[in-house]
C-alpha cells in the first residue's frame, strides 16, 4: 500500500494507475474500525497484485478529505482508467462483503479507452479552491476542448445577440421610445 502525502500525489497517482484498478483507502490512525480492518485489506492487496492500493490519512489531509466529501471512517473510494470514478462506500469488519463484492465487480483486468480519468473536475477545482492543488493545473484534453468549444460558442452567440439589441434599439430611438 502507499501513503498519499498530498492531493497533488493523489491527482498523479490516480493519473498514472492507467487502466489498473486504483482503491483510495482513507484512514485515521486513531480509528478502531480503521485498526481492525487495515490487516483485511493488506491481505486483499497483497491477493490483488493488478490493483493500485492507495492510503489517506485522515488526520495529516483532513483539508483535502473534507473537499472529497469524506466524513466518516474508514472509507473507499475505486478508480479506473478512463472510467473514473467507479463506486465509494464505507466498511468495517463487519461489513467487509461490501468491500470483496466492489473488488470483485471491478477488479477484472480491462482495457479503457483514453486517458485515465482520476478525480472529477469538480473535486480539482474544490482541491485547487482551498490551495490543496495548483491553480494551474491543466483540465483533461476533453474537458478542456468542450469548454473551448463553449467559449467560441458563446461569443459567437453574444455577438450576434449584441448586433440585434443594438438595430433594436436604434428602431425604438427612431420610434421615439424612452430608453
Amino acid at each position: 500500500m502507499i501513503e498519499i502525502q498530498s492531493a497533488q500525489e493523489l491527482v498523479d497517482a490516480l493519473r498514472n494507475g492507467g487502466d489498473r484498478l486504483v482503491i483510495l483507502d482513507f484512514y485515521s490512525p486513531g480509528c478502531g474500525g480503521c485498526k481492525s480492518l487495515h490487516p483485511k485489506i493488506c491481505q486483499l492487496a497483497e491477493l490483488n497484485p493488478n490493483a493500485i492500493f492507495l492510503k489517506v490519512n485522515y488526520e495529516e489531509l483532513k483539508t483535502m478529505c473534507h473537499s472529497l466529501h469524506i466524513h466518516v471512517l474508514p472509507f473507499f473510494k475505486f478508480y479506473r482508467g478512463s472510467e473514473g470514478h467507479l463506486c465509494s462506500f464505507s466498511c468495517t469488519n463487519a461489513t467487509i462483503k461490501k468491500f470483496k463484492d466492489a473488488l470483485a465487480k471491478h477488479g477484472t483486468d480491462r482495457c479503457s479507452l483514453g486517458p485515465a480519468k482520476g478525480l472529477d473536475e469538480s473535486e480539482l477545482l474544490k482541491l485547487a479552491s482551498i490551495n490543496e492543488l495548483s491553480i494551474n493545473l491543466p483540465l483533461p484534453s476533453a474537458v478542456g476542448e468542450e469548454v473551448e468549444d463553449l467559449v467560441m460558442q458563446s461569443s459567437i452567440d453574444l455577438s450576434g445577440i449584441l448586433s440585434k439589441a443594438g438595430e433594436n434599439k436604434t428602431a425604438l430611438q427612431g420610434e421615439g421610445a424612452l430608453l
